[in-house]
């Protein structure tokens, strides 16, 4: 009998049948009202003022390439990222290359996220608990940010909203047939092939059942789904350990980075102490919320004290339980305010503290809309070139990861050498390409009498690193003067002419 039980919400104050009618006959908005809201948001300056970053210039070049070259790229580099490439890659087939295609995916899937949110909160808490927390969840500054952003890390976040509201939906009515299961699975292995760190919703998933206890039946079968999509992406995980050179500038986790976490899960742990119902050990907005937001940041904090990995967009998607357990803190204190004299006021809590969040964050929404919130600007960079260049010029990048400016916008390159270059991206099957050995280039430099070099914005944080770019660093200064220096949007173009003399 015990593997057959169902599990049901923790019982809640019965409430007059006219506000049951209320609720019930909004029920449908409830995971509307997000959606629309976070799609409305995310269309809201799209284009960043025709701005687009690096980590997005990445996603542009490669999903351009052929399906061949970019297959053999990530034989080599970013395999991690690689059914996200392919994606775009199809996308930008079908709708050609722009940045509303390839940042449109990223706001659809933050609002299925927010959907996802509202509708487990309501399963679990009630339409006003849902309604909150998936309001609160579009509202989420970090949200807004990469709602926007041309890379899978909202896709993450839509896929593990899908795979709670599955468990719940099968935590709530049994074992459930298997082609929930199947979907569950398919869902995870998904988000794992997009980001083989959000495996770690298993983790908070069984942590939800170990606090339910749900039977036999329903762990074993959960057991099954989780195991599959686990083993669907090992081999992407291994593959992707010998290329861990693409995340070696991450830093060391320092007391700092614990800043964000820790008041995350501060809010978090207030939001389970409100919600009542998570004290009785049954199904709750806080057994599902509180392990969705704690063990993904817990989780990156362990692993990052063995590989520095820190960084908040690998675990955006634990952001959908701290919304979660916001929605039900909102609609606890809505609840006891309505015990009080004040029950019409408690009424329009919700709606206050959704109107008051909102304000609180325009100039958040606003900044996140700017070019200036990003580290650079691509095509600004190249707006410059463009606009400094004559034919014949030759052009360098320190470093050379700053090629994506000419990968991006080849046409304000026309008629200038690349003239380190060795073997193109697509020859090299590499991000950037393949430069020459530093006498090649030193060579070639002397023969041009006006060169651009394009890098980064400031004071350089220390000497280059590479033998190439200190090479072309030494000639510039020697043998070159400067005569023009554009700072645009966290990139640098500066113009250099030959001294008179000999080399």
């Amino acid at each position: 009998m015990t593997a057959r039980r169902r599990l049901q919400p923790a019982p809640t104050r019965p409430r007059p049948a006219g506000r049951r009618r209320w609720r019930a006959s909004r029920v449908p908005l409830v995971p509307l009202v997000p959606l629309v809201w976070t799609v409305a948001t995310g269309l809201w300056g799209l284009g960043r003022e025709d701005s687009l970053w690096r980590d997005e210039a990445a996603t542009w070049q490669v999903a351009r390439r052929s399906t061949g070259d970019l297959l053999r790229m990530l034989e080599h580099v970013d395999v991690v990222h690689g059914l996200y490439y392919l994606l775009m890659h199809a996308l930008f087939a079908v709708f050609g290359p722009g940045l509303t295609v390839l940042r449109l995916p990223s706001v659809l899937a933050t609002a299925v996220a927010a959907a996802c949110v509202a509708a487990v909160g309501r399963r679990l808490g009630g339409a006003r608990a849902g309604l909150c927390g998936g309001m609160a969840f579009g509202m989420l500054p970090a949200v807004q940010f990469y709602a926007q952003e041309g890379r899978p890390y909202a896709l993450v976040a839509a896929g593990t909203g899908i795979a709670t509201l599955l468990l719940v939906t099968a935590l709530r009515d049994g074992p459930g047939r298997p082609s929930l299961w199947g979907g569950y699975g398919a869902v995870v292995l998904v988000c794992g092939l997009l980001n083989w760190l959000s495996l770690m919703v298993l983790a908070a998933h069984l942590a939800t059942l170990l606090r339910v206890r749900p039977g036999r039946a329903l762990c074993a079968r959960w057991a099954g789904a989780a195991g599959t999509a686990t083993a669907g992406v090992l081999p992407l995980a291994l593959y992707s350990g010998g290329q861990s050179d693409q995340v070696s500038w991450i830093p060391p986790l320092t007391a700092h980075m614990m800043i964000g976490p820790a008041v995350l899960l501060a809010i978090g742990a207030l939001g389970t102490l409100l919600d009542r119902s998570s004290r009785t050990g049954r199904l709750s907005v806080a057994a599902v919320g509180l392990p969705l937001l704690a063990v993904p940041q817990l989780g990156l904090i362990a692993v990052s004290l063995v590989q520095p990995l820190f960084l908040d967009r690998y675990v955006l998607f634990s952001l959908l339980g701290w919304a979660l357990l916001a929605g039900a803190a909102v609609d606890a204190v809505a609840e006891r305010a309505a015990r009080t004299r004040f029950r019409r006021a408690a009424a329009a809590l919700p709606y206050v503290v959704t109107g008051l969040a909102i304000a609180a964050l325009l100039p958040q929404f606003l900044a996140k809309r700017s070019p200036a919130s990003r580290v650079d600007d691509v095509l600004a960079a190249a707006d410059e070139v463009r606009t400094l260049a004559r034919p014949g010029d030759a052009v360098l990048f320190v470093p050379s990861a700053r090629r994506d400016t000419r990968l991006v916008s080849p046409g304000a390159f026309a008629g200038i050498d690349d003239i380190a270059l060795a073997r193109t991206p697509e020859e090299s099957a590499t991000l950037k390409g393949e430069e020459a050995d530093p006498e090649r280039i030193r060579a070639a430099m002397l023969a041009r009498p006006r060169i651009l070099l394009v890098t980064d914005a400031g004071r350089p944080a220390g000497p280059p690193s590479s033998a190439r770019d200190r090479m072309k660093t030494a000639v510039l200064a020697r043998s070159f003067v400067p005569v023009e220096d554009h700072e645009c949007r966290g990139r640098r173009v500066v113009l250099y002419e030959r001294r008179p003399g000999p080399r």
